[in-house]
C-alpha cells in the first residue's frame, strides 16, 4: 500500500501512547494519516507525542479515560473540532495484565475494572465516534481483542471475558452499522513484544528464550509492527468486502499443539 494511502484521514486510537497503539500511531501517520492518540496515561502520552513529532509525524495526544462517559464525550468533541471527521477508530486501549488470582480470591472490583475499560470502552468509543465516521467515504471500526478470547491460561477470568466479549462485540457492530456504512472488524493478537514500545521508565530490553521462539511457527515473538500493517490493510478501503470478522496475528503459536 503507498505511503500516502491515508493522506488527510483521521485516525483515533485509544491505549495510543504505548506497546501496540504506539506502533500502530507511527505506522498511521507515516501512511500519511492526522494521528489523534488518546490514553489515560499522560506521561506516556506526552512521550509518545516527542518521540512522533521527532519524526515529522502528524500526532496530536488528548488524555482520555476511556471507561468514563463524560471523558470520552469531550475526547470526541475534541477531535471533531479538529479535524471535523473521523476515518478510522482503533479502539486499542485496555488493561494489560490478564492475572487477577485465583477464583475463591477474585477482587470482583478489579473484574469490573478490567471489562469497564476493556469492553465498555470500545462501546463508548464507538458510540460517540459515530457522528464523526458517517462524514468519512470510507468509515471504520477496528477492536484490538487478543487470542485469549478463544484459549486461557489459569487465572484471566477478567481479561479472557473482555476480549472475548468484544469479539462479539466486534460483529454486532458490524451487522448494526451497515447503514451507517461503518465496516467494523477486530484483530487478535498474541504473544506481541512492547518492550521497546513502552515509556522510558518502563522500557526493557526482551530476552526470549529458544522455547519462546519455538512455541511460534513463524520462529519468533510478534512485534507491533505485525499488527500495524494488519491495521492498515483492514481499515482500508482495500479490505471493502470484509466486516464482522477477527484476525489472530499470533505467528502460528494457538494453532500449534504443545506438549511441554
Amino acid at each position: 500500500m503507498p505511503n500516502t494511502y491515508y493522506q488527510d484521514k483521521t485516525v483515533l486510537i485509544t491505549g495510543g501512547a504505548q506497546g501496540i497503539g504506539l506502533g500502530m500511531a507511527q505506522a498511521f501517520a507515516e501512511a500519511g494519516a492526522n494521528v489523534v492518540i488518546t490514553d489515560k496515561d499522560e506521561e506516556a502520552g506526552q512521550e509518545a507525542l516527542k518521540r512522533l513529532k521527532g519524526q515529522g509525524l502528524e500526532v496530536v495526544f488528548i488524555p482520555c479515560d476511556v471507561s468514563v462517559e463524560s471523558e470520552v464525550q469531550v475526547l470526541l468533541q475534541q477531535v471533531e473540532e479538529k479535524y471535523k471527521k473521523l476515518d478510522v477508530l482503533l479502539n486499542n486501549a485496555g488493561i494489560a495484565d490478564p492475572f487477577v488470582g485465583a477464583l475463591q480470591e477474585l477482587d470482583m472490583a478489579v473484574f469490573d475494572k478490567v471489562l469497564a475499560v476493556n469492553l465498555r470502552g470500545p462501546l463508548l468509543c464507538s458510540k460517540y465516534a459515530l457522528p464523526l465516521l458517517q462524514k468519512a467515504e470510507h468509515p471504520a471500526i477496528l477492536n484490538i481483542s487478543s487470542t485469549r478470547a478463544f484459549m486461557s491460561e489459569p487465572d484471566t477470568f477478567a481479561y479472557s471475558a473482555s476480549k472475548g466479549g468484544l469479539e462479539a462485540l466486534t460483529h454486532s457492530l458490524a451487522v448494526s452499522l451497515t447503514k451507517e456504512r461503518v465496516r467494523v472488524n477486530a484483530i487478535a493478537p498474541g504473544w506481541i513484544e512492547v518492550g521497546e514500545w513502552k515509556k522510558e521508565s518502563e522500557k526493557y530490553t526482551p530476552q526470549h528464550t529458544e522455547q519462546d521462539k519455538e512455541q511460534h511457527p513463524v520462529g519468533r515473538v510478534g512485534l507491533p509492527q505485525d499488527i500495524a500493517e494488519a491495521a492498515l490493510f483492514l481499515c482500508s478501503d482495500k479490505a471493502g468486502f470484509i466486516t464482522g470478522q477477527s484476525l489472530s496475528i499470533d505467528g502460528g503459536m494457538t494453532v500449534k499443539m504443545i506438549y511441554h
